[in-house]
């Protein structure tokens, strides 16, 4: 029986996760918040282009679904005054596990674009990458005052 609530602990871990994995807003995705609103439209022309790695989310849910899932399955150990030991260091180590593990799965591929606009500014943004860009290649950049994005 002990066995069965371990494997079952660990689907929901599973399924909660892969839940985590939210659409990010690349070039081509915008947020709810940012439709109807008007942005300042800059032209310019790509500098260079550098690889980054976009932090992922850190929401709680990973952990909280690693503590029940490493708590259930911690409990199988022993009986009595083992099983609870057992529970709570599972608990503490798959919160742990499943906060990783939440990064890990909502991390995304970036560029960091370097920009000189017309105007002679240069400016850097860093987005999903989701459009490949190269130096020389000619862009826009809208802005909406909080955030920015290159696009063709």
């Amino acid at each position: 029986m002990r066995w069965m609530m371990s494997i079952v602990g660990v689907a929901a871990i599973a399924a909660v996760l892969s839940g985590c994995a939210a659409p990010g807003l690349g070039s081509g995705s915008y947020s709810r918040e940012q439709a109807r609103r008007e942005q300042t439209v800059r032209m310019g022309y790509v500098e260079s282009v550098r690889e980054v790695k976009l932090e992922g989310t850190r929401s709680g849910i990973g952990a909280g679904a690693g503590a029940i899932g490493g708590g259930i399955a911690g409990s199988a150990i022993g009986q009595g005054r083992g099983a609870a030991l057992g529970a709570l260091g599972g608990a503490v180590v798959g919160g742990i596990a499943g906060q990783a593990a939440e990064q890990g799965f909502t991390g995304k591929r970036g560029v960091e674009v370097t920009v000189k606009l017309d105007s002679g500014q240069m400016v850097a943004i860093m987005q999903e990458a989701d459009e490949t860009f190269r130096p020389g290649d000619r862009v826009r950049i809208l802005s909406d005052g909080a955030t920015s994005r290159v696009t063709r």
